[in-house]
């Protein structure tokens, strides 16, 4: 593994004006099938190359992903195919598809544009933001790594490519109790990631996706199918960690709603997002 995973990722070759080509190795999978963040990540990539000419690099970064889920692909070869719909001086859209030989994957939204640089001028100070900015900046010793040896290492595969860390007072579910559903985490992106700021803003919209479903909390196991995802890029993040939560306001018996907030170590919002998934069917 080279010490910038997402950047292999997120590289794609232009094999015609608007489609790419790129390859999704087995790190960037939860169990057997390509991980919901990095798929959007993916095509984010997709669309900000899209709207980049040979000389003019793009400048727009990912504001807005909205991706709708078809099919849950395998790593390996993948294209993605984009349109542009606006190309304006200070926002573009771009739809880009995500497939898999004949089969399409994801189908995202990508809107692009400049994101915040100067300090907010309005921020409240409850809920979710409150939560991750509660944590301590990076994570205290009794948050384990991610890695073999760790209950979930074989399970998800992307802690390979980045540093994970649960808060274990959260994470209720690896010792059989149950919580809210809640889960709070730390994430880090590999040096030469961390250091590229192209890289960092479309590992941060990863990071939108990046916790265990809340439902675990629950007593819920299994697999919880996203449907739709839209995540939200404040603005690029400085380097060091980033500070995840994840919450569910109500957990139905079909479907449940999960939120990430995710701020750097300097305390700024980089991410939210919001996605509607379905929940674990019960084990037989």
């Amino acid at each position: 593994m080279t010490d910038a995973p997402f950047r292999d990722l997120t590289t794609l070759e232009r094999v015609e004006t608007d489609v790419f080509a790129g390859t999704i190795d087995p790190t960037w999978t939860i169990g057997p099938k390509v991980h919901g963040g990095a798929m959007m990540a993916v095509c984010a990539a997709a669309a900000s190359q899209r709207l980049a000419g040979d000389d003019d690099p793009a400048v727009l970064s990912p504001l807005a992903v909205s991706a709708s889920y078809l099919a849950a692909p395998d790593p390996g070869p993948v294209t993605v195919t984009t349109t542009i719909h606006k190309r304006g001086r200070r926002v573009a859209h771009v739809d880009a598809v995500l497939s898999q030989g004949d089969r399409p994957a994801v189908r995202c939204v990508v809107t692009l544009g400049t994101p915040d640089t100067a300090a907010p001028v309005h921020q409240e100070h409850d809920g979710p933001l409150a939560s991750a900015l509660a944590m301590d900046p990076t994570p205290p010793d009794a948050a384990a790594r991610v890695a073999p040896g760790h209950p979930m290492a074989d399970v998800v595969h992307v802690a390979r490519g980045c540093d994970m860390r649960l808060d274990p007072t959260a994470a209720h579910f690896l010792t059989g109790a149950q919580g809210s559903a809640e889960i709070r985490m730390w994430v880090r992106p590999r040096p030469d990631d961390e250091d590229d700021p192209a890289t960092a803003a479309l590992f941060a919209v990863m990071t939108g996706d990046i916790c265990p479903p809340v439902t675990m909390n629950r007593g819920l196991f299994g697999w919880a199918p996203t449907v739709q995802l839209t995540t939200y890029l404040r603005r690029t993040p400085t380097p060091g960690w980033l500070r995840v939560t994840s919450s569910s306001a109500v957990v139905g018996g079909q479907w449940f709603e999960e939120d990430h907030t995710v701020v750097d170590e300097t305390g700024a919002l980089v991410v939210q997002s919001r996605q509607l998934a379905m929940v674990p069917l019960p084990q037989a």
